[in-house]
């Protein structure tokens, strides 16, 4: 992951990559999401208005939030794995990257929503109508219950390495922590086992991210 998230890359060539990998992680997920969803691909396919208006809320709204939702935890994996900017305490990058994706994720698509309205006609043109249609859209992404959630899991792909990361980190620093925990965290013998063990921790603190992001999302249809 270095090799293509380092802070001594070109700004451009960081983009790029960022871009490339948020592409990637879409691309099997809307594909899932639309085999899931009864009679979508036919819909899709038979009806020229409604393909081009999936591609372009793709384009418009799925591809910036997920590009950047991992553009910043990229940047943050790129910085907790400089060497030469250490950072002193990586827990602290999880307090910066859980309230940064909550925050982004919410606020980009209520933006997206109204800039939508304004330029395409979208919610009636209404802007009131399309900041109205936020929370609800969003409480339901979690449980991949509509293509929000595809974006959602989409930004697994830049949370998985840098909360790895942080993971082995605290954990390196921490030899007493290590020591007594490595059973519960250790599911297979060996250095697959240390392995295994991150992953499910990270995987835990993605779902953490998801309930509270959803849990925003209630309190915006509470509010409202």
């Amino acid at each position: 992951m270095t090799r293509f998230f380092n802070l001594d890359m070109p700004f451009w060539r960081f983009v790029g990559n960022t871009l490339i990998v948020s592409c990637l992680s879409l691309a099997p997920l809307l594909l899932f999401y639309i085999a899931l969803t009864p009679g979508f691909m036919t819909m899709l396919l038979e009806n020229g208005p409604a393909l081009s208006r999936f591609l372009r809320q793709v384009i418009t709204n799925g591809l910036p939030v997920v590009f950047v939702v991992n553009y910043i935890s990229f940047f943050l994996y790129a910085l907790m794995t400089d060497g030469r900017r250490a950072v002193r305490s990586p827990a602290l990058i999880l307090l910066i990257d859980l309230p940064a994706r909550i925050i982004v994720f919410v606020a980009l698509h209520g933006l997206i929503y109204v800039l939508s309205a304004d330029w395409f006609g979208s919610f009636g043109g209404d802007r009131l109508q399309a900041l109205a249609v936020v929370g609800p859209t969003l409480v339901r992404s979690a449980l991949f219950g509509n293509i929000s959630g595809v974006y959602l899991y989409a930004t697994l792909v830049s949370a998985m390495p840098l909360y790895t990361a942080v993971i082995e980190r605290v954990l390196d620093e921490s030899p007493g922590l290590l020591a007594s925990q490595r059973r519960r965290l250790q599911v297979l013998p060996g250095e697959a086992g240390k392995v295994v063990g991150r992953v499910v921790i990270a995987l835990f603190l993605f779902a953490i991210y998801a309930l509270l992001m959803t849990g925003l999302a209630a309190l915006i249809v509470w509010l409202v």
